[in-house]
């Protein structure tokens, strides 16, 4: 899948590739085992069951990147927002051997939210997932969504709890990092992979992971949520 940042080549993105070049090349490698292919308690179908319709809470609709037409609302639900749409793979943050100028065109060695020990998030490591940043047509913070806080993706029937660990362009949504791909199943390479479609995303409310690099935590607290949003909707 054609990575959707193709604009920050000439910024921020090609700075980060001409820093890394020559220290990571050719260091893609094989990716790792997925962590699991269903985390927590409740179950794909579950969840899905409770966000088949849409109770738009966006002023406008999104693009899934930036060649494609606005399609994609930002839904209400108890307890939580959500949206279905692609998966492009996000491979900012630290640089790794997977994630960095040679392996990605559009690397950015940094994050919206960060770690506890303030670096920026570990793309390869920690499944989160990129919001749009804040637009007349959707503000996330306004809808008690912040960085850190919990998010189940779910694909081809598996679940996977990310936090909220970036943020994106205004007009286009559906991406997540290579952790969260790699998770469930999807290519994670951050130039040619994702999923085209099939991806739902749902951001609990007020909800945190601290420290927010701790995918356990996430794991923990997503199940307890999913249960109350199962239950509740």
């Amino acid at each position: 899948m054609r990575k959707r940042f193709a604009f920050v080549i000439a910024t921020a993105g090609l700075l980060a590739g001409s820093v890394t070049a020559g220290a990571h090349a050719n260091t893609r490698g094989p990716a790792p085992a997925p962590a699991s292919t269903k985390e927590g308690t409740v179950t794909a179908a579950q969840l899905l069951a409770k966000v088949q319709g849409c109770s738009q809470i966006s002023s406008g609709k999104y693009r899934t990147d930036e060649e494609t037409s606005a399609t994609v609302p930002v839904c209400g639900a108890n307890g939580a927002v959500f949206w279905k749409a692609d998966m492009d793979v996000d491979c900012d943050g630290q640089v790794t051997s997977r994630c960095n100028g040679d392996t990605d065109p559009w690397f950015q060695d940094d994050t919206a939210f960060h770690q506890s020990d303030g670096k920026p998030l570990i793309a390869d490591k920690l499944p989160y997932v990129v919001v749009p940043s804040p637009s007349s047509t959707w503000d996330y913070r306004q809808a008690g969504i912040k960085g850190g806080g919990v998010v189940a993706v779910i694909y081809n029937n598996k679940v996977e709890y990310a936090v909220v660990g970036d943020t994106g362009p205004n007009k286009i949504i559906g991406e997540a990092s290579y952790a969260t791909a790699n998770a469930l199943g999807i290519d994670p390479d951050p130039e040619t992979g994702g999923a085209e479609s099939g991806v739902t995303y749902i951001l609990f409310k007020n909800s945190s992971v601290s420290p927010i690099e701790n995918h356990g935590k996430a794991v923990s607290v997503g199940d307890g949520l999913a249960k109350q949003f199962v239950q509740n909707n």
